[in-house]
């Protein structure tokens, strides 16, 4: 492994302690201490521009750092990784229209700020399934990229790394959020894996 390699997951760890300090509750709170109530309307937004700018300076790097080939998938085995990424594309974007794609980028906050529709659990279409949708269809397309390179290798590694444990922070808020309508979702749905449920994660009886 190089230094590169390092350098690469740092970058990535940074980006996810940045990233989830940013969308904790008590950052939004500080927020709206600060700058009043009209806070509100631009923190996802913000947040979202944040996040946005700092992750494709991030993915820039195996790009710019210097770096050493571990596998290519070739044809046709090629054609199979492509079409599942397609379809993992397709599962993001269906799965943001089914909690809001306006919402989800902030603009609704920003625009229509007299809105006070309260947010529901969706818990049908795709998020059956599994709770987080939109951090599987992300793990198959990046570790189905057909080059993969150490540089690379760090970054997925990063990334998956973060997709874990800020889906843990993500349903810790959705808990406090939701309740007991999240507790028994979380009891009877898999995290990222369909039909993956683990046994520590059942309900006792």
């Amino acid at each position: 492994m190089t230094i590169s390699f390092w350098l690469i997951l740092l970058a990535v760890i940074g980006y996810g302690l940045l990233h989830s300090f940013l969308a904790s509750l008590k950052t939004k709170a500080q927020a709206c201490h600060w700058f009043g109530p009209a806070s509100d309307r631009w923190f996802r937004i913000g947040y979202n521009l944040i996040a946005v700018l700092t992750l494709l300076s991030i993915v820039f790097l195996p790009i710019l750092l210097m770096d050493q080939e571990i596998y290519v998938i070739r044809y046709p085995w090629v054609i199979l990784t492509l079409i599942l990424q397609v379809l993992a594309v397709i599962v993001l974007i269906v799965g943001l229209r089914q909690t809001g794609i306006t919402s989800f980028i902030g603009l609704r906050q920003l625009l229509l700020p007299e809105d006070t529709t309260p947010t529901r659990l969706v818990t049908t279409g795709l998020y059956r399934y599994v709770r987080h949708p939109l951090y599987s269809a992300g793990l198959v397309f990046i570790w189905l990229i057909s080059l993969l390179t150490w540089n690379l290798l760090a970054l997925n590694l990063g990334l998956t790394a973060y997709i874990f444990i800020g889906a843990y922070f993500e349903e810790r808020k959705l808990r406090l959020e939701f309740g007991e309508a999240y507790a028994e979702y979380y009891h009877h749905t898999p995290m990222l894996i369909p039909g993956l449920r683990l046994p520590h994660l059942r309900r006792q009886s």
